[in-house]
């Protein structure tokens, strides 16, 4: 279905646009009277704006009327939602015409938040912010709910379809808007333990040597690293190395007792960061094993690592698996890694938790950002972030 606005000084003139750019099986959507023009009130002109669609289904062609009188009144918009809408008939010709009211009356309750979301529904610029929501992965149903509140936006102006860059200004604020009350942002020191588990393969590792270093070398503190990850040898030792080029002390815990003690010797640091054993996260006794190394009881914070490079379903599966623990913010690693940013917004969105850093590459220090509805957004519609 084609939907535009048509702006006349007369009914007969709107009608007039829209045969001649819609043609006559166009329906009329909606009108009203619209004021424009003037100086401080005085020489304003009145308008009729006529919205207007035409479906691209095959349809029974209409004879000609010679007397119109309306017989019903309904309210569709743009996106389904009802607004006035008159359908005029001939006296001779009644009995057909009602047989076509019927026909379109199936049609228009036909479209569901299915239809709604087909790219051909809407005019440039917004088929263009469709298509990209679409092939970024944001969840459906965040989609649906951005197009009505652009399409609204739209509607609500007095002018044709808005410039792209003013259309992208309203996508923005908008994005940023449904996740900008989730606390994000990475570790403020009000903590000094903070705990980093996920997965096997999603970076812990390098990420934790990314935090200590920007912690030492950026914001000059005391750093310490506690690590649980007796299961991989490698890991032990990428951490080790780690340690010694920052000059930082690291202990590797076995049970629960090793890590009281470590805790205790390491009492006087501004930050401690633990390392959890990457496992199979399909297991569950895993993360009833993470309880048997590390304290979450003590006053800290818990960050879970996520990889952009898996599918979302998964990140959903892990982060239902680490619910036995308190998890206060995600991590998003890989980014670099991937073109597809959606999976970001919509487990945001969805689970309201903040996201404390997303990393970008391997390097340590750099290649590490903090995580803030803003960057997340850019990220997703490929804007320039230059704050």
């Amino acid at each position: 279905m084609k939907v535009k606005k048509f702006i006349a000084g007369s009914m007969p003139d709107a009608m007039k646009k829209i045969r001649e750019d819609l043609g006559h099986d166009a329906v009329i959507l909606n009108s009203r009277e619209i004021v424009t023009g003037g100086f401080l009130g005085l020489f304003t002109k009145k308008n009729i704006e006529v919205i207007a669609a035409v479906d691209h289904t095959p349809s029974i062609k209409r004879p000609t009327p010679k007397k119109q009188s309306v017989i019903n009144e309904g309210r569709l918009s743009r996106s389904g939602v009802h607004h006035t809408q008159k359908t005029l008939i001939t006296d001779n010709n009644q009995e057909k015409l009602l047989k076509e009211i019927e026909q379109l009356k199936t049609i228009m309750s036909s479209f569901s938040s299915k239809q709604i979301e087909q790219e051909q529904e809407y005019p440039e610029p917004f088929h263009s912010i469709s298509t990209h929501l679409e092939d970024q992965e944001v969840d459906k149903h965040l989609r649906i709910k951005t197009m009505k509140h652009l399409m609204k936006k739209w509607y609500e102006r007095d002018e044709e379809v808005p410039a792209k860059e003013e259309v992208y200004e309203w996508l923005l604020d908008f994005l940023i808007a449904s996740i900008e009350d989730v606390p994000m942002g990475g570790i403020t020191f009000k903590k000094q333990f903070v705990n980093i588990v996920g997965p096997t393969g999603v970076g812990k590792t390098t990420t934790i040597a990314k935090i200590a270093a920007h912690s030492v070398l950026k914001k000059h503190k005391k750093v310490a690293l506690i690590t649980t990850d007796t299961y991989r040898i490698a890991a032990v030792e990428q951490l080790k190395t780690y340690a010694k080029i920052l000059n930082i002390p690291i202990e590797v815990v076995y049970s629960i007792e090793d890590f009281k003690k470590a805790k205790d010797q390491f009492s006087h640091y501004d930050l401690v960061l633990v390392d959890s054993a990457g496992r199979n996260f399909r297991n569950p006794l895993y993360v009833e094993e993470l309880n048997k190394v590390i304290d979450f009881t003590l006053q800290g914070e818990t960050f879970l690592v996520l990889s952009l490079t898996s599918k979302y379903r998964d990140m959903e599966a892990i982060f239902k698996q680490f619910s036995l623990i308190k998890v206060d913010k995600v991590i998003f690693t890989k980014m670099d890694e991937t073109s597809y940013y959606g999976a970001m917004l919509t487990f945001v969105e969805k689970n309201k938790i903040g996201v404390a850093y997303i990393t970008n590459g391997q390097n340590v220090p750099d290649d590490i950002m903090e995580g803030s509805a803003k960057e997340i957004i850019y990220s997703i519609l490929e804007v320039k972030n230059n704050e």
